[in-house]
């Protein structure tokens, strides 16, 4: 089972990596994203969940979750939507901005921009 979480988080990491350093701005929205998830699990996998324990100490209970990993991820979920939602935003800015989604902005869609460019 360890074997297994940890060749999928390898996985997802990589996978994470690799749209990250593409030209496009999608590809590098998904890859920080999967990236994002993949940190997440890593968090919670270290947390050490017990099934069917408690998150909270009690004097009754031998046996409890450690609730830390689980506000960590939760909190890092939250951040990972506001800076998804952030990174979309500024990506249609540019897209409109510049008429490309390439991420330094220098390739372009369609002869017009050139002959515009070329022009002036």
């Amino acid at each position: 089972m360890e074997l297994m979480l940890a060749s999928a988080l390898g996985v997802v990491t990589a996978a994470g990596v690799y749209l990250l350093l593409q030209a496009r701005t999608f590809s590098v929205v998904l890859g920080l994203s999967l990236l994002s998830y993949a940190a997440n699990v890593f968090i919670f996998v270290m947390g050490r969940l017990a099934v069917g324990a408690p998150p909270v100490i009690d004097a009754a209970t031998t046996r409890y979750s450690d609730p830390l990993p689980q506000a960590l991820v939760l909190t890092a979920i939250v951040i990972g939507f506001g800076m998804t939602a952030f990174l979309v935003g500024l990506a249609v800015r540019a897209h409109h901005e510049t008429g490309t989604d390439h991420v330094d902005g220098g390739e372009t869609h369609g002869g017009d921009e050139r002959v515009r460019q070329v022009s002036q």
